[in-house]
This record gives structure tokens, sequence and C-alpha cells, in this order.
């Protein structure tokens, strides 16, 4: 199956419309089929106030795109057998050992019944019970009242968890799936494990041996000025789902180069702190698709990665009740460890291969890998939420159109 070099000019036309419409200031596509870079586009802008152009080397807030990473990281200890998936938090952070769990129909939080520790599968596949605040709900209200958003200058990550474990659990463990910060506690557990910050963690294990050399929780030293913007067109919180409202603008600017907390990040946040380049995160990809393999290195052992793109729930997403904000279809989609896994793509109503796996971010960036037609895709743009537009279903439409006998 090859990439057919006439479909590429409606990618590239898709991209420039996305822009013309003042939809997305800017963004960049790359694509790499059996290894080899098969497309690159970039176009618009990464700093519309400035005029600055948004180009291969501009550096992009991840978000959720962090959570892959993460979850490789906790698996990579996995294959040194120092512990395994049905291990319960509470054996790592002991402020989780006596939990409590909303009771089903709660209107308050103290509305409350005794539930065991979340299990570490369950806090890495998002049905630990744990919550997000823009999702709806009595657990993510409070959350909202405490901050627990795992934002870049919160202070130590141990900090933020054990506020969050002060809280009780929005659904008994393993009863739902609800997208939530379970992958900023695994990055604590991390740190607990390994005596290193997340941070440190990465780079040791990650980022050096991938030669990812701009990806990290802060802006690297010296290149802010290739810092895109985050722009938005809601009126108020960029994060606020459900409480922000569609403004007259639709790039509004929410973070920009100069006073951005991802230039001097305090808190390592696994589910959602990581800044890099589209190069950077390809070569993540291309570990992945390669089944553990990148840049010479191994990383994690074939058998684990396949394990990982296994579907890790009884069924799909929306099999399991999900009343969350979501960067995936639910239909016909389900979770594996760190990502979506393409069960069915007629349910989930999107061009696509069974086991296509892969993720998104806050910010409209998305990246999945191919393992029928061998391909990694990567896409990055700063807009949140990222629910604004159908972006992602259309990129997929777009690149398996692309694909050819």
């Amino acid at each position: 199956m090859g990439f057919c070099s006439t479909a590429q000019g409606n990618i590239c036309n898709w991209m420039h419309r996305y822009i013309d419409q003042r939809k997305y200031a800017g963004s960049a596509l790359l694509i790499c089929q059996n290894g080899q870079e098969v497309f690159f586009h970039a176009c618009g802008h990464r700093s519309i106030e400035n005029n600055l152009r948004f180009q291969r080397d501009s550096l992009v807030r991840i978000y959720s795109m962090t959570k892959p990473v993460t979850s490789v990281a906790l698996m990579m200890l996995v294959e040194q057998g120092l512990f395994h998936l049905d291990a319960p938090l509470s054996d790592f952070l002991p402020e989780f050992a006596s939990m409590q769990a909303l009771i089903p129909g709660a209107t308050r939080i103290d509305q409350t019944e005794d539930a065991p520790s979340p299990s570490l599968h369950q806090l890495l596949t998002h049905t630990s019970g744990l919550s997000y605040p823009f999702n709806l709900g009595v657990l993510p209200m409070a959350m909202d009242e405490l901050d627990l958003i795992f934002s870049p200058q919160q202070g130590p990550l141990a900090d933020r968890v054990k506020l969050l474990a002060q809280l009780p659990l929005a659904f008994q463990p393993g009863a739902r799936w609800e997208y939530a910060v379970g992958i900023d506690v695994i990055g604590h557990v991390i740190e607990v494990v390994t005596g290193k910050s997340l941070d440190v963690f990465l780079a040791e294990h990650i980022f050096q041996p991938l030669e990812m050399t701009e990806t990290a929780f802060s802006v690297p030293s010296g290149a802010g000025d290739r810092f895109a913007s985050l722009y938005t067109p809601l009126e108020g919180n960029a994060m606020a789902l459900g409480a922000a409202k569609t403004g007259s603008e639709t790039l509004r600017l929410f973070d920009s180069h100069g006073k951005s907390p991802f230039e001097a990040a305090t808190t390592f946040s696994g589910g959602g702190g990581l800044v890099s380049t589209i190069d950077d995160y390809s070569k993540f990809a291309e570990m992945l698709r390669n089944k553990g393999t990148g840049k010479g290195a191994r990383l994690l052992g074939q058998k684990t990665v396949e394990f990982m793109f296994y579907n890790h729930l009884p069924g799909d997403i929306a099999s399991m009740g999900p009343q969350s904000f979501a960067e995936q279809p639910m239909d016909g989609t389900g979770f594996g460890i760190g990502g979506a896994v393409v069960l069915n793509p007629a349910r989930a109503r999107c061009p696509g291969s069974v086991g296509d796996f892969g993720w998104g971010g806050m910010a409209s960036t998305y990246f999945w890998i191919d393992p029928v037609n061998h391909l990694s895709t990567v896409f990055f743009t700063q807009l949140s939420p990222s629910s604004s537009y159908p972006s992602r279903a259309e990129l997929k439409a777009l690149v398996h159109s692309a694909l050819v006998d």
C-alpha cells in the first residue's frame, strides 16, 4: 500500500482551509510510512500577533499526548519486574489506602461509600474513578474548586497528588470509563519507584535514547521564539469546557511566549505537561510503530508494545457509560495502555484500520499509528479545546484516501 501524491493536495488544501477560515492559526502534519517520511506540510502562523510562521521546528503544548509517553515509562518499569499492573495504588502512595467513592446518584461530595484503592491498570485505562475538573459531576466540581488540573506551575507533583487523595472517587474503580488525571498520578508512582523526578526519568530513559532533544516539561532555553501561541474560540478559560462560551473571535490569544507557565514548569504533569516539536514526537510514534525500537535503542519489548495496543476494556468506551470529555470517538473505540484503539472503523464513523492506536491533546494535536498500513501520523496545531472542530476525523479520512495499492 503506497501513498498517493495526488491525494496529498487534498490534505494541503484542508490544512489551508482551516487557516483561511480562522479555525486554526497554523498547523503542521508529518506522515511516515515504513519508517520513511512520505508527507510534511506546515502552514499559517505560530504567532499571529508577531507574524511568525508555523514551521517544522515550532514548539507546541502537546497536553494529553504526554499520556502515552508516561505510560511507556511505567511499562518500562513493569518490564523490570518491579511491580504488576494489578497492584493497588496504595502500595506506592499510602494516602490512597482508605478510599471512598461517591454513591450512585450522589449530589454532594460527602455522599460516599467505602472503595478499594484503584489499581495501576485502572489508572492507565481511565477506569479508576478519578476525573478531570472540566468533566461534569460532583467530583469534577470539587476538583475545580481546588484547581486540581496539574497545570505547569502548581508545585511538586507529590503535593498535587496528596491533595487529590483527599477527595472521593467519582465511582467504584472499574465501574465506568471517565477521562481522568490517573496518568498524572502514575507519573508520581514513577517518581516513588525510581527515586527520580518525572522530568529526569523521562529525559534519561525515553528522550535521550530517542534523540528527542526538544521535548520537556518546559520550553528549552533560548527556544521561546519558536514556542507557538495558544488560541481559543471561547470567551473564558479555554480549559473550562462546561462553563466557557463561544465568542465572536475564533482565535483569541490565550497563552504565549514570554508569559507562559510552560516556560518554567514546576509541576511535571505526566498527563498533560510536555512541549515538543513534530519531529521529536514522530520519533516517539515511530518507536511505538516499530514495537519498542527507535534510533537504535530498544525501550520496550515487542510483546509489551503489542500488549499496550490491545483493547483493555470489556467492550468499547461507549459501553462503559462515559460521562466525560474525551479526545476520541467512543463508539467502536477501545482503550489500551496510553491510547485509544480502533475496534470497528464503521462504528467509530471514521475511516481507519482495525488496531489503529493513538491519542490527542487539548490544543487539538493528534497522532495515530496504523499497524496495517505501517503509518505513523502526527498533527500539530494550537487551539483549545480540541472539541472545537472535527479535524481529527477529517484528517484520518484524508490520509486514508491517499493510500493506494
